[in-house]
């Protein structure tokens, strides 16, 4: 079994910009990019470390290897409110590290997934 990895890292606002105005200018030059840009980044390693506390982690890990159903099953896996969790699970899902498949049944399900099995920081010094 392949092991999916999920990038994570830190880019500056400059960064972003740059990487966006490069795509723009191929673009017009009838070139399309080689690869897409994949991963999540964050501005700092402070806004990286409010997004992915300690819980949230902990939930990515309780979808990773319990496979919940519904969000209320996570929330009592981990043993927490379930409106934390629905926040939680809001954040993550917004910055692409949960997907979530909604399903109708007698009752409306959200199932959180987690299509990676490793997250992979990227951190860079300059």
């Amino acid at each position: 079994m392949k092991i999916k990895k999920l990038t994570i890292g830190i880019k500056s606002l400059d960064q972003n910009m740059n990487e966006i105005l490069h795509v723009v200018k191929e673009a017009k030059q009838g070139r399309l990019p080689k690869a897409p840009i994949r991963g999540t980044y964050f501005v700092s390693v402070e806004a990286m470390l409010r997004v992915l506390t300690p819980k949230r982690l902990e939930l990515l890990k309780l979808i990773r290897e319990k496979h919940p159903i519904s969000v209320y099953q996570l929330a009592a896996m981990s043993h927490r409110h379930i409106k934390n969790v629905q926040e939680d699970i809001g954040l993550l899902h917004r910055i692409g590290l949960v997907s979530l498949n909604r399903q109708s049944h007698a009752r409306s399900r959200t199932t959180p997934t987690v299509d990676y099995d490793q997250l992979r920081l990227h951190i860079p010094f300059t």
